[in-house]
C-alpha cells in the first residue's frame, strides 16, 4: 500500500514538472521571438571617382534616404576624394539610414566610366558601412565599361602625317 501511494505521488510530480517545462518551453519561444530584430534591407551606392566621393543610400524600393558627398563634409575642394572625407561622409550618410530603421545593405560600387580603377574613398567608404554597425550583405562593383564607343577620327585608313 505505501509502495502504491509512493508511486502515485512520484507520478504526480512528473506531471508538475513536465508542466513546468512546458511553460517554460513557451517563455523561451516568446522571448526569442523579442530579441529578433526586424531586418530592413537598403542599397548604398558608392561613386568614388578622383574628384570626389558620393555616397547614397536608398531602400529596396528605390526611394532616396541620404545622399552625402564629399564636398558638403569638407571646405577644401582637393580633398574631396580623400579617404578619410569619404569615411565621415559615410558616417554622416548611415546615421540618417541608421535613423530610418535600416540594418542591412546591399552595397553597389562605381567608378568613372572608363578609368582604369575606383577613386581612394571608395574602399573607405564601403569599410566604414560595416564598422558603423550595418550587416553587408553583398558588394557589388557596377562600373559602367564602355564596349567600342564612336568611330575614331581619321577615316578609313587613319591620319595621314
Amino acid at each position: 500500500m505505501k509502495i502504491r501511494m509512493e508511486e502515485k505521488e512520484q507520478e504526480k510530480t512528473i506531471e508538475k514538472e513536465k508542466e513546468v517545462l512546458k511553460v517554460g518551453e513557451e517563455v523561451e519561444e516568446i522571448s526569442s521571438k523579442k530579441n529578433q530584430k526586424e531586418e530592413i534591407s537598403g542599397i548604398a551606392y558608392i561613386y568614388s571617382s578622383y574628384n570626389n566621393t558620393i555616397i547614397h543610400i536608398t531602400d529596396l524600393a528605390g526611394n532616396t534616404i541620404s545622399r552625402i558627398s564629399g564636398g558638403m563634409v569638407t571646405k577644401h575642394s582637393r580633398l574631396k576624394a580623400n579617404p578619410t572625407t569619404a569615411m565621415f561622409a559615410t558616417k554622416r550618410a548611415a546615421a540618417i539610414a541608421k535613423d530610418s530603421g535600416i540594418n542591412s545593405l546591399y552595397v553597389r560600387t562605381r567608378a568613372k566610366t572608363g578609368s582604369p580603377g575606383s577613386g581612394p574613398g571608395g574602399h573607405a567608404a564601403v569599410k566604414t558601412l560595416g564598422k558603423e554597425g550595418f550587416r553587408i550583405i553583398s558588394i557589388l562593383d557596377s562600373t559602367k565599361i564602355p564596349r567600342g564607343g564612336p568611330k575614331k577620327k581619321g577615316g578609313k585608313r587613319g591620319r595621314r602625317v
